[in-house]
This record gives C-alpha cells, structure tokens and sequence, in this order.
C-alpha cells in the first residue's frame, strides 16, 4: 500500500481540522465563562446548580456535536486499503477534488507516485467519470467509465463511489486477443484454431452428403482417415489412406486444383473417378493442420439446368426460324406465282419452259427447307386426328423398310395395350422416317450396316420418367427408334437438336432431321430424350401423351363408322369459275400475282392491302362478296379479327386463310365459326385456284 500522508485507518494519525479544534476550544472557553458567575454565587442556590447543569449540557453537546461532524468525514476502514492493495491491476482510493488518498503498487508503477490524479488534457476523462460516479448517474448505481491518458497512450478507467464520498478509481487490464494471420493456403478452406479432430464428428458421420477426414492442408494429394458411408456409396470403397485425389475424375481434379492456386472460392465442381458422368461440389473446411472435405453430388441439378438451358435454346432459335420462315414464304408465294404465270406462256415446246421448269424445282426445294424450319419452330399447320399407335406404325413400317437398304435391317417391337395418340399423321410419320434414315446412316458409316429398332409401348409414369421424361404425367404413348451403331459423343450432344448442324459430310446432309423431329414431337405436346453412350449405339425416345376419348366422341365415332363413307370432293379440272372475291394480303407481290391470276380464270377480286381497308370495301360491298380470302398475320387488324368485325357484311360466305403460320396460332379465335379453311403458304396458281372452286362450289 502507498502512504500518502494521511492514513485512513481506525489509531492511524489524521490530518488536523484547524476549524473544528478552534470550535471546541471556543465552547470550552464559553462554558467556563458562562459557569464562572455561578461559581461566585455558591452552589448551594438554586439558580447556581440550574445554571452550572445547563452550562455542562450545553458543553457535553457541543462536544458531541463536533464528534459528529467529524466522524462523517472519518475515511473508510482499513478493509477497503487492503482490497485495494490486493487488486492485481492498478487501482487507488481518491477524494472527489482528485486527491490520492491510497494506491497499491501497480498503480504506482503504471501511473506514478503523484499525490493528485493527472489534471488537464490527459486526466479530463477520468474526472468527468469521477463526477458522474459522486453523483451517481442513473442506471449506473454509482458507477463511471473513462480514460487516462499514461505516456501518450490512452488507457480505460473505471470509477465507483464508495461510502464516505471517496472514489474507488482502477485501470482494467487490456487482454489482447490473438489475432490469426492464415498461411498462404488454398481457398475456399475455413480457418479454425480448434484443435485437430481425429475423427468425423456425428453430424459429418450420418449426413446424407459425402464427407472425408484427410490428413493434411492439401486435398487432392491428402490421405483420407475416415469416410462416411454416403462418401463410399458416391465413390465406392474408400479405404483409410487412400489419396483423396483419386476419387476425383483427372481432367475436373486438374481444374479444381488450378482453381486453388489461384485463390478461388468454392465450392468447386468435380466429375467422380467412378461415373464421370455424376458431377459433384466439393467444399473444403480446415481445422488445424486437417482438412474436412465434403462432396455434394449435384448430378441431377445440372441435368436439369442444361435441359432448361437446351429448352430456352430452342424456342429462340425456333422463334427465329419461324420469322424467318414466314416472310421467306410470301418471296416464295410470290416467285411460283410468277413462275405459273410464265409457264402458262411459255408452255412445253417452247424454249424457255426447261429453265423456268428448273426454277420451279429449285423452288419447290426452298419451299421444303422452310416447311422444315415451320416444323421445327412449332409453326407448322397441323391436321391432328385420332391415331392408333400400332396400325399407325405397322403401315409405315413398308415405306420404313424401302428406305433402309438390304444391309440394314429393320426389327419393330409392338408393346401390348397400345394407346390412342392425337396427333398430325403426315407429321409423326415424318419425324419417324428422319430417326431411322439417321439411325441406318450411322450404322452404315460405322460398319457397314447393322440393326435398326422401332419400339412402341404403353408406358405408366415412373416408367417414362425412369427412361427419360422427368415431367410425365399419368400414361404416356412411347415410340423408340434405336440402332447399334457408335453413338452419339458427348461433345455434340447438346447440339444435335440445333437447325443446321449436321456430323454428316458436306453435301449430304441439310442439319434439319433432327431439328424437324424436335419441332414435330413439341407441337404434338409430347417429349424427345436421346440416350446414348460411346459404341452402345443411340435410342431416340418420343413420348406422347395418351388420348382418352370423352363419352360423347366415341359415340361421334361409332356413328361414323356405322354411315357410308362420303366421297372426297374430287380435284376440279376446270380451274375457271364466275363469283367476287376479297383478296387481303400485306404483301404487295402475292396480292398482286395472285389477283391477276384469279381475274384470268374469270373471277373479280377484290384487292385490300390490310385489315382497315379490307372492312371498308367489306362494308361498301355487303352481301355480294362470295368469298374472302385474307393472310393470317398482317399488321394493324390480323385476319380472325377481320372475320369478326366483318361476317355481318359477308353473311355466310366461305373464308379461306393463307398464311406460312401454324393454324393453332388463330384457331382458338375462330371459335364458333363456321365454313372457314386454311391454305398454307407458298402457294401456287393450280392449288389456289382448285381451293377457291371448291369453297364456291360448296357454298
């Protein structure tokens, strides 16, 4: 304990107080001058005994009065000194004006021997602590923090009112925490400073992840301690001191670690050793000089994200080609109606009709190539009826097997239970006919020739989704067309599906098969999965959904198989005709063509260039026009909306639709109409003019 002069414990020598001592001499002195007339007067009076009773009182309570007062400000007992001089960190007894009273040695050699607490810039914090611990703040029970600046460094101070108004002022011991710089070590590894585990803990040991303790800060070249079983069911067996780099397919290893070095976060994505095709997210968490390493199999995510990324893929491709296609198609409309003109000039004999024939054929091909690119893009016209699956394949198998040659053979498996499909017939042949012409060119590049399988089912839905169709609901109709040649590799997947892209040679392939059969399989509402694999051949999967007719269609079907079939109108040879015509076309060049080839054959048409001027020579025309022919997709008013806004001037006049779109683009928009047919574009002279004898002749 520091002495500072005056002690504070109970026979210790005390500072005079010059007041009080002066005080009491002067009571002493008044009291004796107050008993000296009774002294004189004689004790024996009454008057002298009361007065020399009261004099003594007076001086007993004076006395006792001063002893009060000093006592209030008697310090506190010696315990509080040796609590103080037992305190580890600096600590010291003040009075409120910053007197040090009492200190213990590490106050001394942290802040000196100064009998005054540091005035100023460098003690302004502890007295504003001081003044709030005497006033008692509240909230704080007699308690206040502040600072002290000691040697240029300010240091935390601690103040708290004891009784008899001294201070109890410490300096608390600053702890510095460690703080852990990391080593140049790989990322994304978690740093901890517990200690090293021996084991996997319960929560690692029973996760439904992969989870591995490897011995040592580097993961691909770490031994593994111990393994949880669902590591072993991912990699299979995973004995203690196998090099955790072993369980990770090379090329992804190699990546991963390059991804390492360079400091990347994780989690970074692996292919396993065991199935290259299962891909994983490795995390890493390191433990003092241990590394805990957890592998996440995602196999399934990714599938459904390339699936997804395949699917957005291809509807804006197909969007594309279906732009493209429908203009494509009036330059074409618009060329083999001029062509048919020139040729009705330039008949057989004459010298040109050999190059506008060629002409003709060059676009007749064109016209192919774009129904090709409709059909990819869904935008197709489709004439969807109800189909037996089995007769459906068993009469196109003879086509089917004319078209695979002699070295290729051709096996069909028909399933029991055969559903009903709805869909285009001409369609779902051709996508059947592009599988297996591509199956026997693989087969014959390969080999030589080989074997070309065609499969029909009935499938339940965990049967079609195990074989490749995550969505399927309820039955599905399946049809698999498979060979035994190479396969598809794996780099090209992804792009099979693409218009245009072909592995055959130049010249003998357009890349629109696959892309046409893609196009038809979604317009029909059904689904395409390829299952290959490097020298096991490939297997293109079409699922469609199963049609279940209601009650009142399989009474429409019976009564129309129990009537006598109705004779096809037969094509007409007459191709002249007598009635008016309203032509709606945008396209200057088919409107043009077309009317003038009308007007030859004895028609009046009647030529509006949009939806607006149609409805006015519509409204000015009312009840003689006899037919209507209007493009699907024009600009301001489209062709169903025309027939709306104008059937009361057309009464029932038939209606023919021309365009290069699907017709379940506006079928949902003729809803309720009657008499209404659809050409599709590109059209020639002969069709247009056989289709417009017909709709007259029937109405």
């Amino acid at each position: 304990m520091k002495d500072f002069g005056a002690t504070d414990s109970v026979g210790a020598k005390r500072r005079p107080d010059l007041l009080i001592w002066g005080a009491a001499i002067f009571l002493v002195l008044a009291a004796a001058f107050a008993a000296a007339p009774a002294l004189r007067a004689g004790p024996a009076t009454l008057a002298g005994l009361l007065l020399l009773g009261g004099v003594a009182g007076v001086a007993i309570l004076g006395l006792v009065a001063i002893r009060a007062s000093t006592a209030v400000t008697d310090p506190e007992p010696e315990g509080a000194e040796l609590f103080v001089d037992a305190l580890s960190e600096p600590a010291a007894l003040t009075a409120a004006d910053g007197r040090i009273l009492a200190a213990n040695a590490a106050w001394a050699q942290a802040v000196g021997d100064a009998r005054r607490l540091p005035k100023g810039a460098a003690g302004a914090g502890l007295f504003a602590a001081l003044v709030k611990a005497r006033d008692g703040a509240k909230g704080e029970g007699g308690r206040a923090d502040g600072t002290l600046v000691i040697g240029g460094h300010e240091r935390r101070a601690e103040a708290a009112r004891l009784r008899g108004g001294r201070l109890l002022v410490r300096l608390p011991t600053v702890i510095e925490k460690e703080v852990f710089v990391p080593t140049a070590a790989p990322a994304p590894v978690i740093s901890q400073s517990a200690p090293a585990p021996r084991t996997l803990d319960a929560f690692s040991g029973a996760s439904p992840f992969g989870a591995a303790l490897l011995d040592g800060l580097d993961p691909f070249n770490s031994r593994i301690l111990e393994a949880n079983p669902a590591l072993t069911a991912m990699a299979g067996a995973v004995p203690a001191g196998t090099l955790f780099g072993a369980l990770i397919d090379p090329p992804s290893r190699t990546e991963a670690e390059t991804r390492l070095a360079e400091g990347k976060a994780g989690p970074f994505e692996v292919r396993l050793a065991r199935d290259p095709t299962r891909i994983a997210h490795l995390y890493l968490y390191r433990a003092d000089g241990r590394l805990v390493a957890y592998l996440i199999d995602v196999s399934e995510q990714k599938q459904m994200e390339l699936q997804l990324a395949q699917a957005q893929k291809m509807q804006a491709i197909g969007q594309l080609a279906g732009g493209v296609a429908h203009d494509f198609n009036n330059l074409l409309t618009a060329i083999q109606l001029r062509l048919d003109e020139l040729l009705h000039r330039h008949p057989v004999g004459d010298p040109s009709y050999e190059g506008l024939n060629e002409i003709r054929q060059t676009g007749v091909r064109a016209a192919d190539l774009v129904r090709k690119l409709l059909a990819f893009s869904r935008k197709q016209t489709v004439q969807r009826e109800v189909l037996e699956l089995g007769e459906l394949i068993s009469e196109f198998e003879v086509l089917l097997r004319r078209l695979l040659r002699e070295d290729v053979k051709l096996i069909t498996d028909y399933g029991r239970d055969l559903p009903q499909v709805r869909a285009d017939k001409s369609q779902l042949e051709t996508a059947v006919m592009n599988l297996a012409v591509n199956a026997r060119d693989a087969v014959r590049a390969a080999k030589g020739g080989g074997v070309v399988r065609i499969r029909t089912a009935r499938l339940t839905q965990d049967e079609a989704q195990s074989l490749g169709f995550p969505g399927a609901e309820g039955d599905q109709a399946f049809i698999e067309v498979s060979d035994d040649g190479p396969g598809i590799p794996p780099e090209v997947m992804g792009k099979i599906f693409d218009p245009f892209f072909t592995t055959k040679p130049v010249g003998e392939g357009t890349g629109l098969g696959l892309a046409t059969v893609y196009g038809i399989v979604k317009q029909s509402d059904g689904w395409i999965h390829v299952h290959s694999r490097p020298g096991e051949g490939a297997a293109f999967r079409i699922f469609l959904p199963v049609h279940e007719p209601t009650p009142a269609q399989e009474a429409a079907a019976a009564a129309a198989a129990a009537a006598p079939e109705a004779a096809k109108p037969r094509a007409a040879r007459d191709l002249s005709g007598a009635g008016r015509i309203l032509f709606v076309e945008d396209e200057d060049a088919v409107r043009g063509v077309a009317a003038r080839l009308l007007r030859a054959r004895g028609y009046e048409v009647l030529e509006a260039s949009d939806g607006e001027e149609a409805l006015i020579i519509a409204e000015e025309n009312a009840g003689t026009i006899d037919l209507l022919i209007s493009d699907v997709i024009m600009p301001g008013i489209d062709g169903p909306t025309l027939l709306k806004k104008a059937r009361g001037y057309l009464g029932n006049a038939p209606v023919m639709f021309i365009s290069g779109y699907a017709e379940a683009e506006f079928s949902d928009l003729l809803e309720g109409e009657t008499g209404v047919t659809f050409l599709p574009k590109p059209i020639d002279i002969k069709t247009l003019a056989e289709r417009v004898k017909q709709q007259l002749q029937a109405a």
